[in-house]
């Protein structure tokens, strides 16, 4: 080592002290937004995010994803009265179906910790995610983004005071993992999309 690289640094140990005082163990965790984590990890569980600005770009994202598929003209599953109106007005018929492509529904929080979508008996009735279509297609809005599945938990207990929905569940896993472990065991991988509405 050279006198003055003893004496003044090199500009690489500079940097390199940088990233170790970024990454101390000591250092409390540098917290992204709850949006952002959200979006973060949902990615990463391999879901498919559509952001929308206003209720018609909601309508125009979902008729692209009926387009990228080619889901016009087939049975949907939706249990929701609020969002028949998107499909009706691309005619996808939704009562009583046999061999449904797949599912429209809302969701009770977003985790974001997790990168999951929060869903109870109001969205999937009694299903299972695994007796759910491969599909889904999940409506919700940016206040719906909690932390964890704790919060997810007290914004039920807040939201319907004592009619507390039944088959609470998250769906996590958006895509088949090449290695299963543990964690994934019972779990299907389903292809979600989530038309994300910013109402804050």
């Amino acid at each position: 080592m050279s006198l003055f690289r003893k004496i003044f640094g090199s500009s690489n140990d500079a940097t390199n002290e940088e990233k170790n005082s970024d990454s101390s163990p000591f250092l409390p965790e540098k917290q992204l937004p709850e949006d952002e984590m959200f979006t973060t990890n949902f990615k990463k569980n391999g879901g498919k995010f559509v952001y929308c600005e206003n209720l018609d770009e909601v309508h125009e994202q979902f008729i692209n994803i009926l387009e990228e598929n080619d889901w016009f003209e087939c049975e949907a599953l939706c249990y929701d009265p609020r969002l028949h109106s998107l499909l009706e007005e691309n005619k996808l018929s939704y009562e009583n179906p046999k061999t449904p492509k797949f599912i429209l529904a809302g969701c009770e929080n977003l985790i974001a910790n997790e990168g999951s979508v929060l869903l109870s008996s109001n969205q999937i009735k009694q299903n299972k995610p695994n007796d759910l279509p491969v599909n889904i297609i999940i409506f919700a809005t940016t206040s719906q983004i909690v932390g964890n599945k704790s919060d997810g938990l007290r914004m039920i207990k807040r939201k319907y005071d004592k009619a507390y929905p039944t088959n609470i569940t998250t769906v996590k896993y958006f895509e088949k993992v090449k290695e299963e472990d543990f964690l994934h065991y019972g779990s299907s991988a389903k292809n979600l999309y989530l038309l994300l509405l910013e109402d804050l």
